[in-house]
């Protein structure tokens, strides 16, 4: 399994391959999140508004591993964006996860209408500086929403989790990312499927024996970001852990380069609020 981790800007770590939690039935995230830990993850992808957090903190614990080697992220809703709202909706998700503090905090939309990422940002900061989450970041957010956050708070977040996927590659944003030391991490990895048939991805899963999920979930892991795929069954968490006994060679991630096409499967965080 890949147990590489990323370094984030605020020298924490991050394992560059996780679960992501978005539309698991709350009924069912307990398990699924205990048994993707036993299998070998150590990141779990989750958010307020994904209405499971019960369950993602009931899974950490039923895993029975030490706290400490789990990673669990979520995230501030729309809703919840301005800095007292921001401070009580981060105090009910650790109230509803079960913990003292977590990992990772996101913004999870800009919502460039609402203009309150700022204050956001700012109750983040301040919870990051009193221990109630450890590292900080956003999620959906383009390149202005990023200069104007550092622009006004010094504060760089330490990840942005987009929409990445073969057919929306985003390789301006990854750029900035690099040049700000922001670490991508990408949502919806596989795109629903829509390149599974796509030639490049064929061809690279008959070469290697791998599925089609594999070989995209290893162009992620190759092109040096972190990435959360969702999977509800046992076969299919293995599955998604399966990467570290291939590799794509030049030519194939080349033609992996071809597929990208800016056809988003999720909103536009320009106009999303």
């Amino acid at each position: 399994m890949p147990t590489q981790r990323l370094r984030l800007n605020d020298g924490h770590y991050i394992p560059r391959l996780g679960l992501g939690i978005w539309q698991v039935p709350a009924a069912a995230t307990a398990e699924t999140v205990a048994t993707a830990l036993r299998l070998g993850y150590r990141l779990v992808d989750g958010a307020a508004i994904y209405g499971n957090e019960e369950g993602l903190g009931e899974g950490v614990r039923q895993s029975g591993l030490p706290r400490d080697e789990v990673f669990v992220t979520t995230k501030v809703w729309n809703d919840d964006q301005g800095y007292d709202s921001t401070l009580c909706a981060v105090e009910a998700s650790l109230a509803r996860l079960g913990m003292e503090r977590v990992e990772l905090c996101l913004i999870h939309w800009p919502c460039p209408a609402r203009d309150r990422y700022l204050d956001t940002w700012r109750a983040l900061i301040r919870l990051r500086d009193e221990g109630r989450v450890r590292s900080i970041g956003v999620s959906n957010f383009m390149g202005e929403h990023l200069e104007r956050l550092v622009g006004e708070t010094g504060v760089v977040p330490v990840l942005n989790q987009i929409e990445l996927n073969p057919r929306l590659q985003q390789a301006d944003l990854r750029a900035l990312h690099d040049r700000m030391g922001i670490v991508t991490q990408s949502w919806t990895p596989l795109g629903q499927g829509r390149s599974f048939d796509a030639p490049p991805v064929r061809d690279a899963a008959a070469r290697t024996g791998k599925t089609p999920a594999q070989v995209i979930l290893r162009w992620h892991l190759q092109l040096g970001v972190s990435v959360i795929p969702r999977s509800t069954r046992a076969v299919g968490l293995a599955e998604n852990l399966a990467l570290d006994d291939f590799e794509l060679a030049p030519g194939e991630m080349a033609a992996m380069a071809t597929l990208d096409e800016g056809v988003r499967c999720g909103p536009d965080p320009m106009t999303f609020a």
